[in-house]
């Protein structure tokens, strides 16, 4: 009677067992299909921005000269986001102009072009609560790519 008590005792701790690392098992899994996602997607995002850059960057349409402005950002913003479709990320892209304060050479001729891009990425489940109790992602991923563009060389990157 005492052997079979044991042997009861002995298969019901492999299913607690069990029951206490699956959860672990679960956010394992999450964690690790997110890091994929986002490998995959900066990889992309690597490939396709300084070939976005020089091509809409040093004349976007409609304008004439090197300088773009604003409607160049807003051109290679739109076209990373329609290169970058099927992932659920989030671009942002700043152009920053460099000067050469000390009025030499490089202040006539012109100073060069840096776009910044960033992708964020969100991590799924983004906002997912259970019971009251908030199970989803707090931060995003963020991923930065400089490109340097000399505006009067069109296809040149510093």
């Amino acid at each position: 009677m005492y052997a079979r008590g044991v042997a009861r005792e002995c298969r019901a701790q492999a299913v607690v067992e069990m029951a206490i690392v699956t959860p672990v098992l679960i956010v394992l899994a999450l964690i690790s299909c997110n890091l994929m996602i986002f490998a995959a997607a900066v990889a992309r995002f690597d490939r396709v921005v300084p070939d976005i850059v020089l091509a809409h960057a040093v004349s976007p349409a409609g304008m004439t000269g090197a300088d773009g402005g604003e409607d160049a950002t807003a051109t290679v913003a739109a076209q990373i986001e329609q290169a970058m479709t099927g992932y659920d990320v989030e671009i942002t892209v700043e152009r920053s102009v460099g000067s050469d304060e000390d009025g030499g050479m490089l202040a006539l001729v012109g100073a060069l072009h840096t776009y910044r891009c960033t992708m964020s990425y969100t991590p799924w489940p983004g906002a997912l609560s259970i019971a009251g109790v908030n199970i989803g992602s707090p931060l995003a991923l963020k991923h930065v790519r400089e490109t340097v563009l000399d505006p009067w060389r069109p296809g040149v990157v510093m």
